[in-house]
């Protein structure tokens, strides 16, 4: 009985939220409609204005449902500099879904509203599609190692194809959100990939790369997140049925160095060498911190 009234309680709060959800789309239908009938430059940036305002409602009420109705408790440290009006490059660590949830949480109307890195194959996908291109979600066109041996002469145009996708972003300001080890974590894979930290994976840097590649002169700072579960990741769905999510969210900001900007990580193997041993050590201390707040909490 208990397992029924949870799975219950958990559909009930997933249809709170997907009714949210249906109301914000309205509006950003109509706004992309416009958006792409009138591709006039001051037209665009008023609608990107007002698609932003909607992401930012729909993500307020979904973070008030989700601290009411779910118990998610997301204790934030170091946010008091950020500013809506900055352009910020994030890396965080990823443990679970519920991350994406927490960010906008502890950042929305902080930072501008939040944007993630998709792959260019997902503009197609019904409705999501249209809707992440009207909230200029920058798309990403990303070519294999052996797909390039066999077609050289597309080599550069996978990056000249995600800096088209973010030249929208000159005239709005922006936060672009990066999760450097690629996947969520855990133990098992911890130990599959031999990583040296004891709470995160091997960061990749090649999506961060392509990030500063693509528009990193527009980047004020770069804001580096740590989250922590103190009673370990939680599902998604754990969370809807009303289990107790308390994450700490560590916030520091610091200038983003030029050399990471200039340089060439796909054909400059000594530029490579060096961002590796920079996001080693970010992770290193990464680490660190989660340790820390691990003894902190008990």
């Amino acid at each position: 009985m208990k397992k029924i009234l949870r799975n219950i309680r958990g559909t009930l709060f997933f249809g709170v939220l997907t009714l949210n959800t249906i109301i914000a789309v309205i509006p950003v239908f109509i706004l992309a409609v416009i958006k792409l009938l009138l591709p006039i430059p001051a037209v665009r940036r008023l609608t990107s204005r007002l698609l932003m305002g909607v992401g930012e409602l729909w993500v307020t009420f979904n973070s008030f449902w989700f601290r009411t109705g779910a118990s998610l408790d997301v204790q934030t440290r170091g946010i008091e500099g950020l500013r809506r009006d900055g352009w910020y490059l994030l890396i965080a660590n990823h443990q679970t879904w519920v991350d994406i949830v927490v960010l906008q949480a502890a950042l929305n109307r902080r930072v501008p509203f939040l944007k993630f890195f998709i792959k260019q194959e997902l503009i197609w996908f019904p409705i999501l599609g249209f809707a992440w291109w009207a909230m200029d979600m920058p798309f990403m066109k990303r070519y294999s190692a052996s797909y390039l041996a066999k077609n050289p002469h597309m080599k550069g145009k996978d990056l000249e194809t995600t800096r088209r996708a973010c030249e929208k972003f000159i005239d709005t300001p922006t936060s672009v959100i990066n999760f450097v080890e690629g996947t969520r974590f855990s133990d098992q894979k911890r130990i599959d990939r031999k990583s040296p930290y004891q709470h995160l994976l091997q960061p990749r840097p090649g999506g961060l790369a392509i990030a500063l590649s693509s528009m990193g002169e527009l980047f004020t700072s770069l804001v580096d997140i740590t989250m922590f579960y103190p009673n370990g990741a939680a599902s998604f769905w754990d969370m809807c049925c009303g289990t107790p999510v308390p994450v700490i969210v560590d916030v520091r900001e610091q200038p983003l160095e030029q050399w990471l900007v200039a340089g060439d990580y796909q054909g400059d193997r000594e530029h490579r060498k060096r961002m590796h041993a920079w996001l080693g050590e970010t992770w290193a201390e990464k680490d660190q911190i989660i340790t820390e707040m691990g003894k902190a909490y008990g």
